[in-house]
């Protein structure tokens, strides 16, 4: 049954890629994927899944089940994000968005369209398998607070007993697929500092409170939080991306300064260390200057940790279903993944999946308007999940 199943999952491949296409020529960014959503459920529909759950949690999420000849067997459930990203695409593809500043540059029209020809195939497979499978097409990932937590807080995934997620990557190539046995990505939380001076003319700087210096300190005096406060053998990683302040005029000295970062680590404790001792130290630096500051410190998305039996196993199938020519631990990534959610409660595991031409010498990386997959790495997805399933429902 099992590598007849694999063999079956090219019967819908030119579905997946139809689905692929239609999906990345009209994105919709995060929580806003009404359509996607309603695209999502008429394909179910079409292949004859009846029980399907609309606006789960708090946005456009679907979730389909199909149970096999009995429902004695595990229930394990498949996870795919939908959302696109405020890019304006570069690409040349026939099939590239039709609206302007919005693009699935992160893969996830990919992920659903894997998914669904999933869905399409275990459809047909009914009568071949025992348990319960959940089809997870999920809204908001690239947004926090996401969809995945709300999702879990429904309690529609109560009876789940493991779950399973991938995420395309344009460094590997078509046929290749990485995995990680413990942390997959970090925690992602994000930072606003808006420091509040007096303004001034640059002439008299005495009479003012300059924010921008105030702002440079900060940033400075940050940077010894990971540097003296973290174990060097253990990641962390606080970076301000942005800062604003005043106008284009060389003669005005700014009276506030707005300043945006990120705290990326797959410790806990180091995440709340890091976070009570850099409010502290802003509020401090500020009224040492004598300025004033407010800070959005916005909790993110917890490091995603696999669970290590599930991904031995999964891995394990996987190499002997022969699907994939390299399949090879990673390292964790710092990249943020709300699909760590599920992974708190229930076990799962987390995979990277390759979709770039070992012949294609350019390789744009993900979130750059010039991103790409190639469609054959979509074959490749159905095929990962199909492994997986006919290991646990066989």
């Amino acid at each position: 049954m099992q590598n007849t199943w694999i063999d079956d999952a090219s019967w819908v491949e030119t579905d997946v890629i139809r689905s692929r296409r239609y999906l990345h020529r009209l994105p919709e960014l995060s929580f806003q994927e009404q359509a996607t959503s309603d695209y999502i459920y008429d394909k179910l529909v079409s292949y004859g899944i009846s029980n399907i759950q609309r606006s789960v949690g708090n946005g456009h999420s679907v979730i389909a089940r199909i149970e096999g000849v009995t429902n004695k067997g595990p229930t394990i459930a498949l996870r795919a994000d939908m959302d696109a990203l405020p890019i304006e695409e570069e690409t040349d593809l026939p099939f590239k968005s039709v609206y302007s500043g919005k693009m699935h540059a992160c893969g996830h029209d990919a992920h659903t369209a894997i998914l669904l020809g999933v869905a399409n195939l275990m459809q047909h497979k009914k009568n071949e398998f025992h348990g319960t499978i959940v089809f997870i097409f999920q809204h908001g990932e690239e947004v926090k607070p996401g969809g995945a937590k709300s999702i879990m807080e429904s309690g529609c995934l109560d009876d789940v007993d493991e779950i399973y997620g991938l995420h395309v990557d344009p460094q590997l190539n078509i046929g290749e697929m990485s995995y990680s046995y413990d942390y997959s990505s970090a925690s992602s939380d994000s930072i606003q500092i808006a420091v509040q001076g007096k303004g001034g003319h640059a002439s008299r700087p005495q009479e003012a409170v300059d924010s921008v210096i105030i702002a440079a300190e900060i940033i400075t005096n940050l940077q010894t939080l990971i540097s003296r406060n973290v174990d060097p053998f253990k990641p962390a990683v606080l970076t301000f991306g942005s800062v604003q302040a005043g106008g284009t005029a060389k003669n005005i000295i700014a009276d506030q300064a707005l300043i945006y970062g990120t705290l990326r680590t797959f410790s806990e404790n180091i995440r709340l260390t890091i976070k009570e001792k850099l409010i502290k130290m802003v509020e401090a630096i500020a009224l040492m200057n004598e300025g004033e500051v407010s800070i959005n410190y916005q909790d993110g998305y917890p490091a995603l940790l696999n669970n290590k039996e599930i991904v031995k196993q999964a891995v394990s199938v996987i190499k002997t279903q022969g699907a994939f020519k390299k399949v090879f631990e990673r390292s964790p990534s710092l990249i943020g993944e709300d699909f760590a959610y599920y992974a708190q409660e229930i076990p799962g595991a987390f995979f990277q999946l390759g979709t770039s031409d070992p012949n294609f010498e350019e390789r744009y990386p993900l979130h750059h308007p010039k991103f790409i997959i190639k469609e054959a790495a979509l074959l490749k997805g159905v095929q990962l999940f199909i492994s997986i399933l006919s290991d646990r429902l066989n």
